[in-house]
């Protein structure tokens, strides 16, 4: 007789993967909470490794969310998170049939994505996935479920622990706190979540771009540095889906464009191996600083 699946162990968890080491903190996260874990590895986006962390695994395309939910499904997935970035902009870089030509969507894509959804902002487009999974049995959750200890806390945050907001750079809060209010109003807006800041003037704004493209954008206008990139989490972020994440990338791009300060919203935005990031901040003379809104 074929078990069931209380009877078989517990039921796994699935993992929508792009890029970045965010998805192999939440399949470590949900292994170690003892959940089996199954990935959908979206090509051309998430690392190949993520398949050793994984008890199922298999690769799809972008646009094809009909062939996501199959695989989930087949893993007898109940619950799934969303992690790792997808660069938008480069499904912007050419026409609608290229487009199609490209990323070959399913049905179901070309259903909610390209005709379902009023516009095509993150929000709008995160939300119709998370819809459709619902309405085929699969919930979309919190996706730092598994890695509450990755969300950064309040604070100027250092290797060896957290020190008060006292010890910041003055200046570099003087321009979090002008750039918070505009910034927040500009994520509210899924316009962008980061801001590059100095002396109380705003140098670049993030939009399709991305953060890293932002950084190497404020460097170029401001070759002098001494500035300080902002980063927000929308005023209603839903924490299922695009919630702001630094790393050791961001310190790299920061040094290159000679920033000096990086103010992110405490207990909304995710620190990617943490040692390694406030160790590189260290050495780059970066305050990395962590605010409540």
């Amino acid at each position: 007789m074929q078990l069931s699946r209380a009877e078989s162990g517990p039921i796994p968890l699935g993992l929508i993967a792009g890029e970045g080491e965010f998805p192999k903190l939440v399949a470590r996260g949900a292994r170690h909470a003892g959940r089996p874990v199954a990935v959908v590895a979206l090509r051309g986006c998430a690392d190949p490794e993520l398949r050793e962390l994984a008890d199922s695994f298999c690769w799809r395309g972008i646009v094809q969310l009909g062939r996501w939910i199959r695989a989930l499904k087949r893993a007898g997935c109940r619950e799934v998170i969303m992690a790792g970035r997808v660069r938008k902009s480069t499904m912007f870089a050419g026409p609608r049939w290229l487009q199609w030509l490209q990323y070959l969507p399913d049905l179901t894509s070309i259903r909610v994505w390209y005709i379902g959804t009023r516009d095509k902002r993150n929000d709008t487009l995160l939300r119709a996935v998370a819809d459709e999974l619902e309405r085929r049995g699969l919930t979309l959750v919190d996706s730092t479920k598994y890695c509450p200890e990755a969300l950064v806390e309040e604070g100027v945050l250092t290797a060896a622990g957290t020190r008060p907001l006292s010890d910041a750079p003055p200046a570099v809060l003087a321009d979090a706190d002008f750039a918070w209010p505009l910034l927040k109003r500009i994520a509210g807006m899924d316009i962008g979540q980061s801001l590059a800041v100095k002396e109380k003037e705003v140098i670049a704004v993030e939009a399709i771009e991305g953060t890293d493209k932002l950084i190497a954008r404020a460097g170029e206008l401001c070759p002098q540095g001494g500035w300080t990139l902002v980063k927000v989490a929308k005023p209603d972020q839903d924490m299922r889906f695009d919630v702001p994440t630094i790393g050791p990338n961001t310190i790299e791009n920061l040094h290159r464009a000679r920033a000096r300060g990086l103010v992110v919203e405490a207990g909304k935005t995710i620190l990617l191996e943490r040692e390694k990031t406030l160790e590189l901040a260290k050495r780059y003379r970066i305050a990395v600083i962590g605010r409540q809104t």
